[in-house]
């Protein structure tokens, strides 16, 4: 603000000013020094978070965001493909970008990148196919021996037992006893639906190869629609933002998990569980689901740690360090990578692990947080949508 500019022409500012003068005799001079301090005040703080007023802007706000969540669930056979590419595409744009700066073109290095993930997923399930069959159909053993061995965990196994078997009750069930271990086929439980994950990884990694090769060119095309030179500048501007920001979330994120696998694999080798590989495979994926992927974790490696070394003390051991490096990395290794900026509201990670997964399962549960980081990230940049963006930070 200029001097000219009074605290009365614009009331968003608060205009202070000091003065101070000396006068000397002699040949020196009168002079006079002043100092104006500007602040701002609150209302330019509000407005840069501004917050809808008009009842009928709200309506119709409530009435898209329904419409929106009704097809995404009705259409999650093809809407999931899609988010997979997209989220994907965000993680490994770095990837190609650095291929295109070793004079690689765009469309070959996307091609060798989804080549890349496609054997990197293949070499995973083909290595793990076998050990992960024979403990899916191993750990409902542990049940029992985990209820006769354990004498503290009786009665919370007993108490959520008894709450199952109310569940079954009040929604049909035979009041016949049935045994306390029910005999559950896991495995075809996860290969049930094995043709309708290859085709919805087959159209995942067909759309994330055009995504990733198409590069600029929807940006470009909107940039040509704005008429004025400055909307140019400012869409290339925030679109770049965004993603750059989007990236990095998801490449840190990705990079601790694999991380907290990296070390629960040594643990799980260091307890003498077999299989340490499938074990850290298995902690670098529910870490992506935040709170109920962990304490998921800690009941499989205590079955795990049960049957491996058998029902002593030192079994708990594996779940217990799993624990650990769990706090360390949710209290200590996550908040300093990402800092303030990327953390978010853990009401609303809970509740959007409950929704999304309401609305397509264990796909649902694995993308929530991803997509509400995005979500969050993106209404920070977005004026009209900073408020959005404030409520869902940490």
């Amino acid at each position: 603000m200029t001097d000219s500019q009074g605290p009365g022409s614009d009331d968003r500012v608060v205009a202070a000013e000091t003065r101070s003068e000396f006068v000397t005799t002699g040949e020196q001079t009168v002079g006079a020094v002043t100092e104006k301090k500007t602040f701002a005040a609150a209302a330019e703080a509000d407005e840069d978070m501004p917050l809808p007023t008009d009842p009928k802007t709200i309506f119709l706000g409530g009435l898209f965001f329904i419409a929106a969540m009704t097809v995404l669930y009705f259409a999650a056979e093809i809407v999931l493909p899609l988010v997979f590419a997209i989220v994907l595409k965000l993680l490994l744009q770095p990837l190609v970008r650095f291929l295109e700066g070793i004079r690689i073109p765009r469309p070959i290095g996307a091609l060798l990148t989804v080549i890349l993930v496609l054997l990197a997923f293949s070499g995973l399930i083909s290595m793990l196919a076998g050990p992960a069959t024979t403990w899916a159909s191993k750990l409902p053993e542990a049940i029992p021996k985990l209820h006769d061995s354990f004498y503290l965990l009786k009665r919370p196994i007993d108490t959520v037992q008894g709450m199952m078997r109310q569940l079954d009750g009040l929604t049909g069930g035979q009041s016949a006893p049935a045994p306390a271990v029910k005999s559950i086929n896991l495995v075809r439980a996860v290969f049930s639906s094995t043709a309708a994950a290859t085709s919805g990884l087959l159209t995942t990694l067909l759309v994330l190869f055009y995504l990733l090769s198409s590069g600029e060119t929807f940006l470009r095309r909107l940039v040509e629609i704005l008429p004025r030179f400055k909307d140019k500048r400012h869409v290339v501007e925030l679109s770049a933002d965004i993603e750059h920001n989007v990236s990095i979330y998801l490449l840190t994120v990705t990079c601790i998990n694999a991380l907290v696998g990296c070390a629960t694999g040594c643990v799980m080798w260091l307890c003498g569980v077999a299989n340490p590989v499938l074990w850290g495979t298995v902690a670098f994926m529910v870490n992506f689901v935040p709170i109920l992927g962990p304490v998921v974790g800690i009941v499989v490696f205590l079955m795990a740690g049960i049957l491996s070394l058998g029902v002593i003390w030192w079994a708990l051991m594996p779940a217990g360090l799993y624990l650990g490096i769990h706090i360390i990395e949710g209290e200590i290794t996550t908040p300093m990578v990402l800092a303030r900026r990327f953390t978010i509201n853990p009401v609303a990670v809970i509740l959007a692990l409950i929704f999304w997964y309401w609305m397509w399962g264990v796909a649902g549960a694995i993308l929530a947080v991803p997509m509400l980081a995005i979500t969050k990230i993106i209404c920070d940049d977005l004026r009209p949508l900073r408020a959005i963006g404030h409520l869902l930070e940490g």
